[in-house]
Parts: structure tokens; sequence; C-alpha cells
């Protein structure tokens, strides 16, 4: 299984993602794969937001070591799974797809009513969001087992 975490910069949210998924991964043993990218190509080859650095350490999960990616449509044949943090990044994400096939790889992170809030613009939101993103990965490793 190859998992594909997305969002707007790759630099917040995504970035979360996958380290806490990646981390859970490692410690059942099975062997996935999981990355991560942003829609948009501003933090290019950049670490994840400090605050998104900082409320990962404080919950045991290192990201420092990751770098920010730009979702490009090679990515569609590299992933079985690509999950989008809310409905923009969904409809980007879907604009790239050449075939129904990759359409459907495509889903919201959370569920197709809800979305991760983009907490960038207010450092308060970055726990909570971690919280939910965290809770969403072990549900997400249970109904992808």
């Amino acid at each position: 299984m190859k998992i594909l975490m997305v969002c707007l910069g790759n630099i917040c949210r995504s970035p979360l993602a996958e380290g806490v998924m990646r981390h859970l991964i490692n410690e059942e043993g099975l062997g996935w794969e999981v990355a991560s990218a942003g829609t948009g190509d501003w933090h290019v080859n950049q670490p994840a937001d400090r605050r998104s650095i900082a409320v990962a350490k404080n919950f045991g999960y290192d990201i420092s070591k990751q770098r920010a990616k730009h979702f490009n449509k090679q990515m569609f044949d590299e992933f079985d799974s690509i999950l989008v943090m809310d409905r923009n990044n969904l409809k980007d994400v879907q604009r790239l797809a050449t075939s129904e096939e990759q359409r459907k790889k495509v889903k919201l992170f959370l569920t197709d009513e809800n979305e991760v809030t983009d907490p960038y613009f207010d450092s308060n939101l970055f726990e909570p969001v971690f919280l939910e993103i965290e809770a969403r990965c072990k549900q997400l490793i249970e109904e992808l087992r």
C-alpha cells in the first residue's frame, strides 16, 4: 500500500499526516509507504512549518526531516491512495487526473463531508488539527488493513 497525503503547501497538514501515518505504520510493521505533497509549489524542498514540527514533537513524532514536494501527474501512478485535506485540494488534484481510475484514488482525508482545517493563519489550530489527523490515521490503518 502506497499512500499520499496532500494539502495546499505541504508544510502544515499533509506533513503531519505523513509523519503520523509513517510512525504508526512502522509501529504496526505493515511495510506500507507514505509520502506527502502540496498542490502549490511555493515551499518545495522546505521543511514543514515550525509549528507543525513542534506540535508533532510534543506528541512524540519527528517530522523535522520531511521536505515539501509539489503534487504532479506521475503521483497518480506511484500511489494507491491519494488523501487530500480539503475540497479545494480535491478539485485541484482531480483536475490533473486523466482517467476515472486516477480520480477514484483521490478522496478526502477525513470523510466526504469533513475537511481538515488549515492552521497556517492561526497558531492555536495546530494542536486540534494534529489530534484530528492522528485519530484519523489510526482509523485509516484499521480501514486499509
